[in-house]
């Protein structure tokens, strides 16, 4: 008989904190790597959970309390050396929040030790997000609901690592028909008020935010 393998979920939950990408981080009370942190995960439970989905969506209700409004597949990570217990493998996600959710974060430019290889797992979550942010729209699901076209490029910015340029990006964002404004909602400060938006779909672009003359390209998404 072959010993038994390990299948575990794990889900890389982020947002932005302090202007900063961050993740959340939980401490493991049992070993392996008791007292460490790592990402938010455990076991598939065969009986309850249809599919990965489905159990990344159990286990971030379970541990954080939360239904992130954007989760996706992004690998699976497994081998005999991951887990001092045996050969493992963990289907990992990632999540993203607004930064109104209630958790512990952690910087991801300043984590330490983490537990098995959930920097690894950390790494390649960011650097999927990195890129589909470069032509989708997928930093919007870091804000609440509703936000402004400041806040939105404020947010590209912050993912993205480098400022984008203002009349580009409305340009890009207005030909892409991507946003429903809130009637009669404006946000009010020392300058003029500023139009709310809200997201309307996902929307992938055919260029990166940086290139100019977009063409429109949508398509359906989570």
């Amino acid at each position: 008989m072959y010993p038994p393998i390990i299948v575990t979920v794990d889900v890389v939950l982020m947002t932005l904190c302090l202007d900063a990408l961050c993740v959340a981080l939980l401490r493991r009370p049992n070993d392996p790597f008791a007292g460490e942190l790592a990402l938010p995960g455990g076991y598939v439970h065969a009986q309850e959970d249809g599919d990965a989905e489905d159990a990344a969506y159990r286990i971030l209700r379970e541990k954080m309390g939360i239904k992130p409004p954007y989760l996706e597949q992004l690998a699976t990570f497994a081998g005999d050396r991951r887990d001092p217990r045996g050969w493992s493998a963990s289907i990992a996600y990632f999540a993203l929040v607004s930064p109104t959710t209630e958790a512990t974060w952690q910087p991801v430019s300043e984590l330490t030790k983490l537990a098995f290889d959930h920097a690894a797992i950390i790494q390649a979550a960011v650097e999927r997000l990195r890129n589909k942010s470069a032509y989708s729209v997928l930093p919007a699901y870091l804000l609440p609901q509703t936000f402004t076209l400041a806040e939105l490029q404020k947010i590209y910015e912050q993912v993205l690592g480098s400022p984008l340029d203002k009349s580009s990006f409305r340009r890009k964002i207005k030909e892409l028909d991507l946003l429903d404004q809130v009637t009669g909602s404006f946000q009010v400060g020392n300058q003029r008020p500023a139009q709310i938006y809200r997201l309307k779909k996902m929307v992938t672009f055919d260029r990166t935010l940086s290139q100019s003359a977009p063409r429109k390209a949508a398509r359906s998404g989570q």
